[in-house]
Formats: structure tokens, C-alpha cells, sequence
């Protein structure tokens, strides 16, 4: 038709130049606006061809099938076939089962045999934060979701204080000028003075069209990038010489059969103003340095980072269903299958980003931030801990798992610390508040490692479920998932922490475990009668031979004096 067209004369040749180049300059500049679909036949590449291979034979065959009958019957062979293909890979799930099960054939997996203690506990959850921040800014602005990163030697919560995305000239014309940096260890927040850092930058997460941070990432992407990569979190943090940077993690799919996402490096975006510029930089190739996973230790401040995207680590968490072979998370087996619990009202689902200190460990494990999950069996009345997985969060390909289930430790998951905490204090208004994100809290008491779950409760407003309010010193609990037990903590005192601990569970420690006494503890007088008595029930008794001994000393003493005569 083209052909035939372009021959009827000049014009229709100028004509089809011309459409010709606007196709390729909209290809060109709109590439960040046709990407997704790029990537969608990128993720079902071989169920699309499966398809349409079926649909052009069965055409086919259904243009030389001369009989009515058949046409029917053929006809039903490929409805029935399309829809045994959307029952089985949508309905139920078996393309996402596919998908996972080549994640954990792909993962670098390494099994601890002993956990990790944690450090640099964060006190508040993510949802305090993100509160507690919006509560900081104007009406024309908006917070971004908060991500714990490192910030130099700190473990710090940053987000950007960006135009809002109710009032769409601001975004357009506005710049980000403000991030927020307050510490993750401190029970006392501020969103002032020194964490309010004054930083430009012309990209932005809320900012229209090609100064909006995916369309500029998406700009930058080479032809074969646009096909396999895709934007995902946004971080803020310094880079090696100490100026404020945006960190794009970016998903990379691999594979044909059924592709899966993992960690396809970073984009890195420097601050600065809006100019012209930046204009045609942004609108020709994007904005951005690509650091792709094998350059990354070549960039310290990436390195012991939180860059992973979420979506990736989750999958690769979840993968672990499949430990006990294939066919094991098939509903007629899950001998050893295993789920990401979610918590409800909890806005914040795992992973919870932890900093694990790995030294001593029997692992290359690095001492830095990870995403932790606990898994647990997939029954809903199923809440005991199966697997802790850590996940390095800089991207490094390894991930780290502590096996509970076999080693029958018995512990108790995440999914059952709520109910525990709102049974210990029963005068808790426990509609107006709700305990939120039970973080790993893994130390040395009482001479082993012993393993708790730190919560903190926050209170939901009434008029939106997900809004939680993000006091300064909020109540804080840690839960023995051995024992059971709910030790309520001061969290203006983290130093007394373990102490507290120890105070409340070293009776059921000693009873259970024959622990000694720690933290200069003196026995108490009836632990020491105690004591007394069963020393006293462990002397073995000495048989009286006394009679039959003087009896042998007569005879002795006899032969003696026979012998001297």
C-alpha cells in the first residue's frame, strides 16, 4: 500500500518523507511514554508468541477447513485454549509461579548458621516518619515516601520536600529545593534547622513531564535498555564528595521462558538548577549516570547502601517456597512452603530494612543495611518463623538465610507479635492504636543469641486508616519470639534495653536454661537456699562399715602380740 502510494507522484513522496520523520522524532522524544509497553511484551515475549503461533495456524487451518463442523470443533479447540491459558497462568497463578521458581534457580543462595546481630536500631516505623514529615511542610508541598539509607557512618530516613501534586503549575514550572535527613536511632525526630537541607534539584519525583525523574531515567536508556530495564525506587543521599545526589534503582528482566526482574544497577541523578541546558539534555538523551551491579563497589557511598528496589528483593524472598523442590508449594504438598506474611493495618510490609552486623558470622557477609524478611507457612493460622532472609540491600548478588524450621527452634513470626502486645496491656485503646512493623532485634544476653521482634505503637486516625500519627516518643515493645513474652521498653534509653531484657526473663531463662547471672545481679536468699539443698540432695550417702573395721583391727592387734611371744 506504501509502495503504491509513494509511486503516484512527487507530493505523495514528500508526503510520506515527511510522516516518515515525524514517526521517528515521535519515537524518539516520546520514547519515556511508549516504554511500558516495550517492557509488557518484553515480560510475555513467549506466552505472545505462544499465542499468536496457535492463532495464525489455527487460522490457517481454519480457512482450509472446508466442513462446518469442523470449523466449529476448531474453533472451540482455540477458545478452549485460551482459556485454559488465562485459567492456569492468571487465574491461577501459574505464570507468576513459573517466574518465581527461575528466580530461585537463579539466585546465588548462601545458608547461615547463626544469626546476625542487629545495630543502629531504628526506633520509629516508616509510616511514623512519613507523618511526622508532612506535618513539617506547606499546603503546596509534598513529602516522598522515606527510605533508611547511609548517610556516612549514620543510618538516616531521607525524602524529598517536593511541589505538590494537587497544584499542577507548580510542577511544571517549581523545582525540589528542600530533602529531609533525620537519624533513624533517635527517638526524637526533627524535621528543622540542620535536617531540612536546602539542595536544587530540576529533577523530581512529583515534577511534570521530562523533569519528572522516570521520564528522565527513561530518556536516558539506550534502545536495547528500553526493553529490558525499568525505574523503580527513588533514594536521596550523598554521594563520595559529600553532595546530595538522586539514586534511580532500576529492575532488569531476564530470561525468554517466563522473565523475572532483578537488580539492574542504578541512575544516578546530580542536583542543580533548571536551565536551557538541562532543557535539551533532558528532552534528547535524559538525565542520569548509569552504574551498572559490576561497577558498583567501584562507588563507596553505593556500597553497604539501600539501593535494591523492593519488588525485586520480595520476589527473591518469596522464591524460597521453593527449598523443598518444585512441586512442593503445589497445594496437595507445601511440606516446606513459605509466604511473605502481611500484616494488617500496617502500612509498611516487609521488607524491613535493618542494619545487620555479620563479623564473626560464617559468611562473606557484609556488616551494613539489608531488606529482612521472615517467612512463615503458607496457612493463615500457620505464624511460626520458617526462614529469615536477608537480602543485601546495595544489590549485592547473594542472599543470606537462617533455616529456624529445621533447626526446631520453634519461634514465633511477625504475624503473631500483634495479638501478644495488645494481650500484655489489655487498658490499651486498641481501636484508636495498633502495633506496626516488627523489625529483627538480634543480641547477646544472657550468654547466647537470643532473637526479639522491636514494635512500636502508632495511633490511626479515624478519617484515614492509612495516616498514622508519628509521636516523638512513642511506646515502644520487644517480643522473645522463644518465649512468648512482651517486654515493654523505654525509648529514651536504648542503652538499658537488653538489661530490661534480662530483668524480666532471667528467672525464666534459669529455670529453663540453667543460666547463670548476668549484669552484677546477686542471687536472691531464697535462690541461694535453694542452692544449699540440692547441693546438700546431691552428696552421696557413705555406707557405715565402722563395726567390721574394728573387728579386723582386733584380729591385727591379736596376731601382733602372738607373734611377739
Amino acid at each position: 500500500m506504501i509502495k503504491s502510494y509513494w509511486n503516484k507522484g512527487a507530493k505523495q513522496k514528500r508526503i510520506t518523507i515527511v510522516v516518515a520523520l515525524l514517526l521517528l522524532v515521535l519515537l524518539f522524544f516520546f520514547r519515556d511514554d511508549y516504554q511500558p509497553v516495550l517492557l509488557f511484551i518484553r515480560k510475555y515475549i513467549f506466552i505472545i508468541l505462544l499465542s499468536l503461533i496457535v492463532l495464525i495456524l489455527g487460522l490457517r487451518k481454519f480457512r482450509k477447513t472446508v466442513g462446518t463442523g469442523g470449523r466449529l470443533g476448531l474453533l472451540g479447540l482455540l477458545i478452549l485454549f485460551f482459556g485454559l491459558l488465562y485459567f492456569l497462568g492468571w487465574n491461577q497463578g501459574l505464570y507468576d509461579y513459573m517466574k518465581t521458581y527461575n528466580v530461585f534457580n537463579s539466585l546465588n543462595k548462601v545458608e547461615i548458621d547463626e544469626l546476625p546481630l542487629t545495630q543502629n536500631e531504628r526506633i520509629q516505623p516508616l509510616r511514623n516518619i512519613f507523618s511526622m514529615a508532612n506535618e513539617s511542610v506547606g499546603e503546596t508541598k509534598d513529602v516522598s515516601l522515606p527510605h533508611l539509607v547511609r548517610i556516612g557512618t549514620e543510618n538516616k530516613w531521607t525524602m524529598a520536600i517536593q511541589p505538590s501534586e494537587k497544584y499542577v503549575m507548580q510542577q511544571v514550572t517549581d523545582n525540589t529545593e528542600e530533602v529531609f535527613a533525620v537519624s533513624s536511632t533517635t527517638p526524637f525526630p526533627r524535621f528543622s534547622n540542620e535536617n531540612r537541607i536546602d539542595v536544587t534539584f530540576s529533577i523530581g519525583e512529583s515534577l511534570k513531564f521530562s523533569r519528572n525523574t522516570y521520564n528522565a531515567v527513561v530518556q536516558r536508556f539506550n534502545p536495547w535498555m528500553l526493553f529490558n530495564y525499568e525505574p523503580s525506587d527513588t533514594f536521596y543521599m550523598k554521594n563520595d564528595e559529600g553532595a546530595w545526589v538522586q539514586v534511580v534503582s532500576l529492575i532488569k528482566w531476564k530470561g525468554f521462558f517466563f522473565p523475572y526482574p532483578t537488580f539492574g544497577g542504578v541512575m544516578i541523578i546530580e542536583s542543580g538548577e533548571h536551565d536551557i541546558n538541562d532543557y535539551f539534555e533532558r528532552v534528547l538523551i535524559g538525565k542520569g549516570t548509569f552504574v551498572s551491579p559490576d561497577e558498583i563497589k567501584n562507588y563507596k557511598f553505593l556500597t553497604k547502601q539501600n539501593t535494591l528496589a523492593e519488588e525485586v528483593s520480595q520476589l527473591q524472598a518469596e522464591s524460597l517456597k521453593f527449598l523443598g523442590g518444585f512441586s512442593d508449594p503445589l497445594p496437595w504438598n507445601m511440606e516446606t512452603a513459605v509466604k511473605i506474611p502481611l500484616m494488617p493495618k500496617d502500612q509498611n510490609q516487609q521488607p524491613y530494612v535493618t542494619d545487620f552486623d555479620f563479623s564473626g558470622s560464617n559468611s562473606d557477609a557484609y556488616s551494613g543495611l539489608y531488606h529482612w524478611f521472615g517467612l512463615e507457612p503458607v496457612g493463615d493460622e500457620r505464624t511460626s518463623l520458617s526462614y529469615s532472609v536477608f537480602v543485601p540491600a546495595d544489590g549485592t548478588d547473594q542472599l543470606y538465610y537462617y533455616d529456624h524450621a529445621t533447626k526446631k527452634q520453634g519461634y514465633a513470626g511477625v504475624s503473631a507479635m500483634p495479638l501478644k502486645v495488645k494481650e500484655s496491656r489489655k487498658e490499651y485503646d486498641w481501636k484508636a492504636s495498633t502495633p506496626v512493623e516488627f523489625r529483627p532485634y538480634v543480641k547477646e544476653i544472657a550468654g547466647r543469641k537470643r532473637m526479639f521482634f522491636l514494635g512500636t505503637i502508632s495511633s490511626i486516625s479515624e478519617q484515614n486508616a492509612q495516616q498514622f500519627d508519628g509521636s516523638a516518643t512513642p511506646d515502644l515493645v520487644l517480643i522473645d519470639s522463644e518465649y512468648r513474652d512482651v517486654i515493654w521498653i523505654d525509648v529514651k534509653h536504648p542503652s538499658t534495653w537488653d538489661e530490661t531484657v534480662y530483668g524480666q526473663l532471667n528467672e525464666a531463662w534459669r529455670a529453663s536454661e540453667g543460666i547463670g547471672y548476668y549484669y552484677q545481679e546477686k542471687p536472691k536468699d531464697e535462690d541461694i537456699m535453694e542452692r544449699a539443698l540440692d547441693s546438700l540432695k546431691t552428696i552421696p550417702k557413705i555406707e557405715d562399715n565402722s563395726k567390721e573395721i574394728e573387728a579386723l583391727q582386733h584380729q591385727i592387734d591379736s596376731l601382733k602380740a602372738a607373734s611377739g611371744q
